[in-house]
């Protein structure tokens, strides 16, 4: 019993790490920092090593984000599966993390959609679920974010999303915003295809400068050493 309650505790764990923005965020920022200190540095001390470091490390990324897009072109009917597991996860651990669960209502008020394919997806947090052993007084509801918004309401009601999964598609639609976000955001990608390309490009032209401008002031120092000796 206790060997089975560890390994519960461990795969919680695990998932909320993978889900948690702010771990997310925190590993990007560590990563940054150290190619941006490495080529800082370099340039400033003339450290070719630093400034290899600083190239290859650059070179990597954006190598990773040419393949990551050409395994999203060619397997562009498996994004969507592959996420939607990434997002149901995020929807079980909900309550877990006040950053998932900021970023998951933000999402769905911009949106205006509730849970991945519907709002019944809201089933699987513990919180939200249907079973009669839930004692949870959210039993059987929605996140306020779902919530259809109310003209002239000054003060959000956070309770407007209870016992919704008990209603049909149809009398839901009177309180919440039922659509699932996977149709909604596909629909976003459709529409903003150019914006989505010129981040992308936005992204991609820095990486490229940087890569060349250190290999060409590695080139320079390199000169500079062999004309002196």
């Amino acid at each position: 019993m206790f060997f089975y309650f560890n390994c519960v505790i461990k795969y919680t764990v695990r998932d909320t790490f993978l889900v948690d923005p702010a771990i997310i965020l925190i590993i990007v920022g560590v990563v940054m920092f150290f190619i941006t200190f490495c080529g800082c540095i370099g340039a400033l001390r003339e450290n070719i090593k630093l400034l290899k470091v600083f190239s290859v490390s650059l070179t990597l990324v954006f190598l990773t984000q040419v393949a990551i897009a050409v395994l999203g072109f060619f397997y562009s009917e498996q994004i969507p599966g592959t996420f939607g597991k990434f997002v149901k996860k995020a929807i079980v651990h909900y309550r877990d993390d006040i950053d998932l669960q900021n970023l998951i209502d933000y999402i769905q008020k911009e949106f205006l959609c509730c849970g991945w394919n519907n709002f019944t997806d809201w089933s699987q947090n513990l919180y939200f679920n249907c079973t009669l052993e839930n004692p949870s007084r959210e039993r059987c509801g929605v996140p306020y974010s779902c919530c259809a918004a109310v003209p002239g309401e000054v003060v959000v009601n956070t309770m407007c999303g209870f016992g919704v999964q008990n209603l049909k598609y149809i009398e839901a639609v009177k309180f919440i915003y039922p659509e699932g976000c996977a149709e909604k955001a596909t629909h976003w990608m459709e529409t903003h295809l150019l914006l989505v390309g010129a981040l992308a490009l936005g992204l991609a032209l820095p990486q490229i400068a940087g890569i060349v401008l250190s290999q060409l002031l590695i080139s320079q120092i390199q000169d500079e050493i062999s004309s002196v000796i």
